[in-house]
């Protein structure tokens, strides 16, 4: 997918936490966390549990470790997610379609090196193009004309997808890749990347990257930034307190009580919808209640929002809209503004009337089945995700009151991310990251077109739509929105994919997240502000983590 893949990953604490605590240890300068001076690593959980995976594989969406995507491998773009800025060249310099965007040429900065000092060409970001999933079946042809100069052809204009070739297709040294057959069992362990840091050191409790003294803009200030595993949302929130972490991106419900000594800053950005994610397609294998349109939209309309947002998120999320643009940067982009925000109040009686219409019946229990056969879903969400733990609860017992059995339950990582990931299962809570630009095609293309999915049992190639949602209108109306830079067109686009999808909701919004992000503003600076939103400050987001971190320089 290489895309800004959102995780918030909690772990089982067992043994690693004793390799944790010599880990913290061994780094900190004093025993609250260090001066910030240059002797130190700047300590990040970006979300990795433990045991962390060594695996530096940029094809590797949900299993690599998280700083794979930005200081180690890089695109060729920065798109700002929090800005209407124009991209802000990296590995690229500067690119152009042609007048029916069906070629794009790149021209890229000269005179760039790979970590291990070998050359960085024209002809590593065509070979990149043409390597395992970044080939793009529109794709004519590939071809770097000279050092500095690539040339993409496509067989459809490729205007609206600018974002996701540029922005999220993570470049590989062809010296490297060229000899690695099969990129999916692939891990990595030694990457050569052009980023701002390179691997110095692995175990399963942290991993440790250091200033690349090949980078193109010369190596970062922060010569050190360690990477390490925590349990849960509450340990983290246990060693921000304690001077034992740097940064961290997490929900903290009382975020007073981590900034009030001055040490810690933090930024809320509300921007990922949290959703129920349905295993939605019965014709790629899913099985389950919430294979049925009715089920689906009952639910939506049974769960009290506005309860959930308070009680499971402390009132710091917003509001969703099942349109999936991101309101109010894309408003623009709605057509229908009934479609602006999800009911936040349930509506017992009009799920009733919807399950009934569909031929469910409710059973001596209270609960509705059909033809006799009660039904349920299971609901689940990841170990310490204490704020989606408890929604799942609450998404539970609300569904109850209207007849609709979810029985919510917790799983650790590899329970979690491997089903969504084959499609063998019924109902998860999970994040859907919102798109790079003001503009919400990138979303439709990967979390709802056919091309994005796979049948129950494999795994997308190019995309993350784990609900398993085909729609041949959707799927029209994407190569539609694709292939033209006319506003009307392709809000004429939007709008029909939107009806599509808040009706049939193979992913029921739940709230707007909470994307809250803690700092160090004591021993740190240059992290982005409420008056420079350079890039999104969450470490576990692709390409903005990298952003921050080339930004920052300890505190003398």
């Amino acid at each position: 997918m290489a895309t800004s893949r959102r995780k918030r990953l909690g772990m089982m604490f067992a043994a690693g936490a004793a390799a944790l605590a010599l880990t913290l240890t061994g780094c900190a300068s004093n025993g609250e966390g260090g001066s910030g001076g240059s002797d130190r690593p700047l300590r990040v959980w970006s979300g990795s549990m433990t045991p962390i995976n060594n695996n530096f594989n940029p094809f590797s969406v949900d299993t690599a470790a998280h700083f794979t995507f930005g200081p180690i491998y890089e695109p060729l773009f920065f798109f700002n997610q929090l800005s209407a800025d124009p991209a802000t060249g990296l590995i690229g310099d500067k690119y152009e379609y042609s007048e029916d965007g069906t070629v794009l040429t790149i021209k890229i900065k000269a005179d760039q090196k790979w970590s291990d000092g070998t050359a960085l060409t024209a002809k590593d970001v065509a070979f990149t193009f043409g390597y395992g999933p970044n080939k793009d079946p529109e794709m004519v042809s590939v071809e770097a004309t000279d050092d500095t100069t690539v040339v993409l052809t496509y067989s459809v204009p490729k205007f609206t997808a600018a974002s996701l070739i540029l922005g999220s297709t993570w470049i590989i040294p062809e010296h490297i890749w060229k000899d690695i057959k099969d990129y999916t069992t692939e891990t990595n362990p030694k990457p050569v990347g052009s980023g701002p840091y390179v691997l110095k050191s692995f175990s399963d409790a942290a991993y440790t990257v250091e200033a690349n003294p090949e980078y193109r803009d010369g190596a970062p200030a922060v010569k050190t930034v360690q990477v390490i595993g925590i349990d849960s949302n509450q340990s983290s929130e246990d060693l921000l307190k304690t001077g034992k972490i740097d940064w961290v991106g997490q929900f903290i419900a009382n975020p007073d009580a981590i900034t009030k000594d001055g040490r810690i800053s933090t930024l809320n950005q509300q921007q990922d919808p949290t959703t129920m994610l349905t295993c939605s397609s019965v014709e790629l294998g899913c099985t389950g209640a919430q294979t049925d349109p009715a089920v689906r939209q009952a639910i939506n309309l049974a769960i009290d929002r506005t309860a959930i947002g308070d009680k499971a998120f402390a009132g710091l999320s917003g509001i969703a809209s099942p349109s999936f643009a991101l309101l109010p940067r894309d408003e623009k982009w709605l057509s229908n503004p009934d479609l602006a925000k999800s009911p936040q109040e349930p509506n017992i009686a009009e799920a009733d009337g919807i399950l009934e219409a569909a031929g469910y019946t409710k059973g001596s229990d209270g609960f509705y089945g059909k033809d006799g056969k009660a039904f349920e879903i299971d609901l689940f969400s990841p170990d310490g995700w204490t704020d989606y733990n408890d929604a799942a609860k609450l998404i539970s017992e609300q569904a109850a009151k209207a007849g609709i059995r979810i029985n919510n339950r917790t799983v650790s990582e590899a329970e979690y991310w491997t089903p969504l990931a084959n499609g063998n299962f019924q109902m998860a809570l999970y994040g859907v990251t919102q798109s790079l630009v003001a503009d919400p095609y990138s979303t439709y293309d990967r979390y709802f077109s056919t091309p994005a999915t796979a049948k129950v049992g494999e795994q997308p190639v190019k995309g993350v739509n784990y609900a398993r949602y085909s729609n041949p209108i959707v799927d029209a109306e994407v190569k539609v929105a694709a292939a033209t830079e006319d506003e009307a067109i392709k809000k004429e686009a939007y709008a029909k994919i939107q009806t599509e999808i808040a009706r049939d909701l193979p992913y029921i919004p739940v709230v707007l997240n909470a994307s809250q992000a803690f700092f160090n503003t004591k021993d740190y600076t240059g992290w982005p502000s409420e008056k420079d939103l350079y890039a999104a400050p969450l470490p576990y987001l692709s390409t903005a983590s990298a952003i921050v971190l080339t930004h920052l320089k300890p505190a003398k």
